[in-house]
């Protein structure tokens, strides 16, 4: 059997499982995932997201930009002006404490 068919015929369950196990840390018996383990297991998950086309918004590592999408705070974009120190103070907002 091959990974992809591997994936492809994973059960649901176990893929919330893994999903619930790279998020805690844990496997469901307690144990401890090794780095080695949460890599391999976020590379399984994130295959079997893709595959079976589940919705951007629940995939895992997805993150909700809102009303931030396409502004200065967005990572995703690049300012025309990076590096220049060319900084429009109106974007930013200051917190005092």
């Amino acid at each position: 059997m091959t990974y992809d068919e591997l994936i492809e015929r994973l059960d649901p369950n176990v893929y919330r499982s893994l999903r619930q196990s790279i998020e805690l840390g844990k496997w469901p018996d307690g144990r401890t995932l090794t780095p080695e383990q949460r890599e391999i297991s976020l590379q399984a998950v994130i295959y079997y997201e893709n595959l079976h086309q589940i919705p951007e918004e629940e995939r895992t590592g997805y993150i909700d930009r809102g009303a931030k999408a396409g502004t200065a705070c967005d990572p995703s974009v690049q300012r025309a002006n990076a590096g220049k120190g060319d900084v429009d103070p109106d974007q930013f907002v200051e917190v005092k404490s």
